[in-house]
């Protein structure tokens, strides 16, 4: 394993030697992070053992933020080696990284994995733009000219074209790497759609487009997804928020909605026209490299041709791969330790 410099060799080694002073204490690799990622790490995990004949890592889906502030906790077999993202991460988490001791961290970006709203095969069809669902999730919206507590509870009291149903919508949580995506990309938009809205000052701006709202109709749902896929089931006119990875997995029980006028797939998620896509990532502690027990094969598996290439097994699972030439350059940085530099915020 190569190491990009002198002074990060010195570092990473006096790290080893911290982690390794109590490596039998676990013969496991120690995953956390993004819920989104979680199916796609399981899968490489799995492989990873049945190839290697080691014990299975052990992956908890922890949340983006919460994995990160795990993950930074330390260096050392009684902090995880590896946390998955559903965003990048952000300038203060790397800060807390830095802050931790855990001053070595390569960025993996896996692939592509879009932002899906469901509902349950039972359910009514329905395509909305961005623009209504800012207008059934936000705290505060544009009504009259004026803006205003949000006062809608029906789909029809936004657009007479949209059933007439209750708004109930099961969502992340603010730890979550996929709320920050869907407020990115679908909030922000959506907001824009609205002058009133969009003529605010930039603070002023920015709370009303990413405050949802919390009188009921949307539902913050934890982490578990697989808890979202039985409360739509049991109630069919509701939907749910999450990445497309689980849709594809549950196709058999659920149904993704259009959102301005395209349904998400691997293809439309690949040629762009659904654009509500982000990029999926791990991060690895280089400091518990070669200490570890299987975490270089670990981290070599996950970025096989196999694993995260065209027609590979995650790409199955709905993961949009790369193109080719960038995967190659993200298995440069892993066969190299590439230490990421600090984000710009």
């Amino acid at each position: 394993m190569k190491l990009i410099n002198t002074a990060s060799a010195i570092a990473l080694a006096a790290a080893a030697l911290t982690v390794a002073s109590a490596a039998q204490a676990r013969d496991q690799i120690r995953i956390v992070g993004s819920s989104t990622v979680f199916p796609y790490t399981q899968a490489v995990a799995e492989q990873f053992a049945n190839a290697t004949g080691k014990t299975a890592p052990v992956v908890e889906s922890t949340g983006t933020g919460g994995g990160f502030k795990i993950f930074c906790g330390g260096v050392g077999v009684d902090h995880p080696d590896v946390t998955g993202a559903s965003r990048a991460m952000k300038k203060s988490e790397f800060e807390a990284c830095q802050a931790g001791g855990v001053e070595s961290v390569t960025e993996i970006l896996l692939g592509y994995d879009g932002l899906s709203i469901a509902h349950a095969r039972s359910g009514t069809e329905v395509s909305l733009t961005k623009a209504q669902i800012f207008q059934a999730l936000a705290s505060k919206v544009e009504k009259d000219g004026q803006i205003v507590d949000n006062p809608y509870k029906m789909w029809n009291e936004i657009d007479a074209s949209l059933p007439a149903t209750q708004i109930t919508v099961f969502g992340p949580p603010p730890t979550s790497g996929t709320r920050d995506a869907f407020v990115e990309l679908v909030m922000h938009p959506g907001c824009d759609a609205f002058p009133a809205i969009k003529a605010l000052e930039a603070d002023a701006k920015k709370e009303v487009c990413e405050r949802m709202r919390q009188d009921g109709p949307f539902i913050e749902a934890g982490e578990n997804d697989n808890l979202i896929v039985q409360r739509l089931e049991a109630d069919p006119n509701s939907l749910g928020i999450f990445g497309y990875s689980f849709l594809y997995e549950n196709q058999d029980k659920l149904v993704g909605t259009p959102i301005d006028g395209v349904a998400p797939s691997t293809e439309t998620i690949a040629d762009g026209s659904y654009a509500v896509s982000r990029p999926l990532f791990i991060y690895v502690k280089n400091a518990h490299r070669g200490v570890i027990p299987g975490l270089e094969d670990f981290l070599n598996e996950y970025v096989s041709e196999a694993s995260f290439g065209e027609g590979g097994y995650l790409a199955e699972r709905g993961l949009i791969p790369l193109d080719e030439t960038k995967r190659e350059e993200i298995r440069q940085a892993v066969a190299n330790a590439t230490a990421m530099a600090a984000p710009a915020k």
